[in-house]
């Protein structure tokens, strides 16, 4: 009877364990300098066990086609040496890691509505971003990274040039062997035409969800039905889990009006709304076994240098929206494997 019972609790704490495990990722920002141990130690206080390392190429939309990238002009971690060093610290302690390579437009300009004004340009354009892309798709291989991120909410590229990613695609695969996705914009990805190719649907979970001032819980859940049951839809569908290469909601009043706001507006600090929005995240879809989990929008490196009760942009740091993720994330704790 006791051999039973012991059997018994071990099924149900398999059973359990298997329904939570998820990605609980923090989007890690890179900096001018050096990851070290006291940068980790943030993350690992809130039982994050996946980080997003994100090395950046520049482009002046307007004045060229060509991207730029892995210079010595750039601050360290946005560059190869520095994502493979931030890699490494955050593997030694036992945080598995999603490469995602992005693009920074003069002026901030949204990279969904990147285009070019001539073949010859897209094929500069094109010939630049593979470059880039397959350098880092390198990089992730060498270091053993988990996931990598064919790209990030560039919906245009995607419409304009469809023949392009399926070949990059498949020249991914050939140096890197890990998990892919492609981060999608939360207005794209329903149209995105490559997820069969992809083990994740990712999705930036920029949704728009009430437009009252102060959100409670049951407007925000609300909010979330429609776009939930296309996801999930979408999700059986490709037979792929959705993974939110991004989340999070702004420490502001309005919070679920337009969550992708990154202007600096003057808006209220709203602490509560932030935590409210980002728990019924958690409890919309955590729990369900079409969804993979996601990253947090944004984690900083310097931690006791960054939000707090003044803030209202998007970092949970020093404000009870970390709190809230710290439980959330609490409740699995993954070892690291590619397998």
């Amino acid at each position: 009877m006791k051999k039973l019972i012991f059997l018994g609790v071990l099924v149900l704490s398999s059973c359990a364990s298997s329904k939570f495990q998820k990605v609980n990722g923090v989007s890690f920002v890179a900096s001018r300098e050096e990851v070290s141990e006291r940068h980790i130690a943030p993350v690992l206080d809130v039982h994050a066990n996946y980080a997003a390392i994100m090395p950046f190429g520049f482009i002046n939309g307007e004045k060229s086609a060509e991207l730029f990238f892995n210079s010595d002009r750039q601050w360290f971690g946005e560059r190869k040496d520095g994502a493979k060093q931030y890699i490494e610290q955050l593997h030694r302690n036992g945080v598995m890691v999603m490469v995602k390579p992005q693009i920074w437009i003069t002026n901030g300009a949204f990279t969904g509505n990147l285009d070019m004004k001539s073949e010859a340009d897209w094929e500069t354009f094109e010939a630049s971003y593979e470059k880039f892309i397959l350098l880092f798709a390198e990089m992730a291989e060498e270091t053993q990274s988990d996931i990598f991120c064919v790209g990030t909410e560039l919906k245009t590229f995607i419409d304009e040039r469809p023949e392009f990613w399926g070949q990059l695609i498949q020249k991914i695969k050939e140096v890197y062997h890990g998990k892919l996705t492609y981060a999608a914009n939360w207005d794209e990805y329903a149209k995105t035409p490559f997820w069969s190719e992809l083990d994740y649907i990712g999705v930036n979970a920029y949704f728009p969800l009430c437009e009252r001032q102060n959100p409670t819980r049951e407007t925000l859940t609300e909010g979330w039905k429609p776009w939930k049951d296309k996801m999930k839809a979408l999700a059986q569908q490709q037979d792929r889990p959705i993974l939110f290469t991004e989340f999070g909601y702004r420490s502001m009043d309005f919070t679920g009006k337009k969550p992708w706001l990154v202007d600096r507006n003057q808006e209220n600090v709203n602490l509560e709304a932030q935590a409210r929005a980002t728990q019924v995240l958690f409890d919309e879809f955590w729990n369900e076994d079409w969804f993979a989990g996601g990253f947090v929008w944004k984690w900083f490196m310097e931690h006791e240098k960054v939000g707090g009760a003044d803030d209202n942009r998007f970092t949970p740091q020093n404000k009870p929206a970390e709190s809230v993720i710290r439980e959330q994330y609490a409740q699995v704790k993954t070892s690291r494997s590619r397998d």
